[in-house]
């Protein structure tokens, strides 16, 4: 018996021919412009800086200052008892309230009628900067 040995047909990714691009051109269409690159990014700044400008300026015409200066309640002061924990007089119409402040909680520690503020006494001791000076004065004297 003899066997009839037919060509076989090859698969055409296999016979195409491979044509290698030069590697100058990639590198050409690969390399960005480094002042276009740099103007864009530059304007996209500009633009985005100009727009938070004109939002700021349309809150402030439209009234979103004005919530501050007329509010309600107004700080008096405050003290920072902890990391975390503060305790804060606040004013209320004629009134003082005494809050302590923690993470998560509010919680109203008293309540008195409003008082005068006076200002803090200046002690009677001289500040650092007098310290300070008076030691600076002795050194350049000897």
């Amino acid at each position: 018996m003899a066997v009839i040995d037919t060509p076989r047909a090859t698969p055409p990714l296999l016979s195409a021919r491979v044509i290698p691009t030069p590697v100058p051109q990639l590198a050409a269409i690969a390399a960005p412009d480094a002042a276009g690159s740099l103007l864009r990014t530059v304007s996209g700044l500009a633009a985005v800086l100009a727009l938070l400008a004109l939002c700021l300026w349309g809150m402030k015409r439209l009234g979103g200052g004005r919530l501050a200066s007329g509010s309600v309640v107004k700080v008096i002061g405050g003290v920072s008892v902890g990391n975390r924990e503060r305790v804060m007089v606040l004013e209320v119409a004629d009134e003082w309230i005494v809050i302590g402040v923690a993470p998560g909680q509010v919680s109203t520690l008293a309540q008195m009628p409003r008082q005068a503020q006076a200002t803090p006494a200046q002690p009677d001791a001289p500040g650092f900067a007098a310290w300070l000076k008076h030691s600076i004065e002795k050194r350049h004297a000897k």
